[in-house]
């Protein structure tokens, strides 16, 4: 089965959904068109007790380029559209069923962010992650100020987000931000192999033990949110920032 919206295409095999950022040209770059698009499947494949399990991919030659900067948003609507981004996560973690991330070439700041909402990370050898939102004067969303230090550590994490730097796949991988690293041709099978696996498993052990281990985060997720929200609301308009954005979408 098929499903496309403009921004955030659908594609179900064996139980698994496949959930296709859908914006090639741009990298899948994010917009508030594709937040919304992909909110709304996450809450229908949620809803869907047929589906055991979920991949969460990219078309083109990225899986996720971070914000779309040719298209700044108005200062009037930041609050409610950065709560809605952070709606993705709570999507992403609050589905029933385990949610695999396959991430191929670029995975900068929001794209970056998404795979760290997923419950596994598989990535080609060509992916490259990183999280720019500082050096662009920016602040990290989507709950990277807890997902991230969990998954590396405080002082890596800090590293990743302060400095910016690119990672690669298999440094992603000995840091823990990925499960597995495959060839880039060989990502598509894997992702829903695995996902096949999981759906295979039953739905509601799974579906409780994603719970369990996600409830010492969650514990403190949305007072991470509120404060990313905060932090964000004070540096997006600040006079350096249109400067960073030039300079960073010139590279």
């Amino acid at each position: 089965m098929r499903d496309n919206a403009e921004t955030v295409a659908l594609e179900i095999t064996d139980r698994v959904a496949t959930v296709w950022l859908n914006r090639p040209h741009r990298l899948n770059a994010v917009t508030p068109e594709l937040v919304e698009d992909l909110i709304a499947v996450l809450n229908r494949v949620g809803a869907d007790t047929d589906i055991g399990a979920v991949v969460l991919a990219g078309r083109g030659r990225a899986f996720c380029a971070g914000h779309d900067l040719k298209q700044p948003p108005p200062q009037q609507e930041s609050r409610r559209r950065l709560e809605r981004l952070q709606d993705v996560t709570r999507a992403l973690r609050g589905l029933p069923q385990p949610v695999v991330a396959a991430v191929h070439g670029y995975a900068i700041g929001a794209g970056a962010e998404f795979a760290l909402g997923c419950d596994l990370v598989v990535a080609a050898d060509d992916a490259v992650f990183t999280f720019p939102e500082v050096g662009l004067g920016l602040s990290v969303t989507n709950a990277a100020s807890r997902l991230l230090p969990l998954l590396v550590g405080p002082l890596k994490a800090k590293e990743l987000v302060l400095l910016g730097e690119r990672v690669d796949a298999e440094s992603a991988h000995a840091l823990g931000l990925v499960n597995t690293v495959v060839a880039v041709d060989e990502l598509a099978e894997h992702a829903h192999r695995t996902a096949r696996t999981l759906a295979d498993k039953p739905a509601s052990a799974v579906a409780l033990a994603k719970r369990a281990l996600d409830q010492g985060v969650e514990s403190a997720l949305e007072t991470v949110l509120e404060l990313e929200v905060s932090h964000a609301m004070i540096t997006e308009y600040s006079p350096e920032v249109a400067r960073s954005k030039e300079e960073f979408d010139e590279r």
